[in-house]
């Protein structure tokens, strides 16, 4: 129960269902209604599937290298960490995607699809949710079923994000674009801190294995 709780927590955080929710606003501007609920399904499919191939091929990767989990986990800590620091310290993520998304719109620079970029990548399937994905299905700490359960719980975020896109408008009048850039800092201390149980975990399993 204790994995479960952390895993959507860390996974919450990362993929931030609610830093999204500007992004959405501003690539769907002048959208019709159908239109937006589009976007935010093939968006929504597309992080998920992305996220999926990290979670089933992500560790094959590393060890094609030759890196130790281990050190993946403790360099994935520290990432993980200095995202947190970003969104806590630096201008939002919410922010940053949004002012790139109307910088867009108003070069009228529409050869991508804005579902794909910037929604599906980086907003919701974020480097950082591609990193949690890989050390959090570790083959050797979890078994399959734990990892099914894992995959459960990406979908599930992911899922709500996506109903929270087609709410984004109601959500934005209600907390305002300063509510949401609060939320975002506060999600970046939970961040840090499982960032930080992530490394000295991994520092006290290469302790007590000596293996990298």
């Amino acid at each position: 129960m204790n994995n479960l709780l952390e895993h959507f927590v860390t996974l919450w955080v990362v993929i931030d269902p609610i830093g999204t929710i500007p992004v959405f606003i501003a690539v769907t501007a002048g959208l019709e209604a159908a239109a937006r609920r589009k976007m935010a399904l093939v968006a929504s499919i597309i992080s998920a599937g992305i996220l999926l191939f990290f979670l089933v091929f992500g560790q094959l990767l590393i060890e094609a290298l030759d890196i130790g989990l281990n050190s993946f986990q403790v360099a994935g800590g520290i990432i993980l960490f200095l995202f947190a620091m970003t969104m806590i310290f630096g201008e939002s993520k919410q922010d940053t995607e949004q002012r790139a998304a109307e910088e867009d719109i108003k070069d009228q620079m529409h050869q991508h699809n804005p579902a794909i970029f910037p929604l599906a990548v980086p907003s919701l399937a974020s480097p950082g949710a591609m990193l949690a994905i890989v050390i959090l299905t570790d083959n050797n700490r979890y078994s399959v079923a734990d990892q099914g359960i894992t995959a459960l719980v990406m979908i599930s975020v992911v899922a709500i994000a996506f109903v929270l896109m087609l709410l984004a408008e109601p959500i934005i009048r209600l907390i305002g674009h300063s509510g949401a850039a609060i939320i975002s800092r506060v999600m970046g201390m939970i961040l840090a801190s499982v960032a930080v149980n992530s490394v000295l975990s991994a520092i006290l399993e290469i302790m007590k294995t000596g293996q990298l």
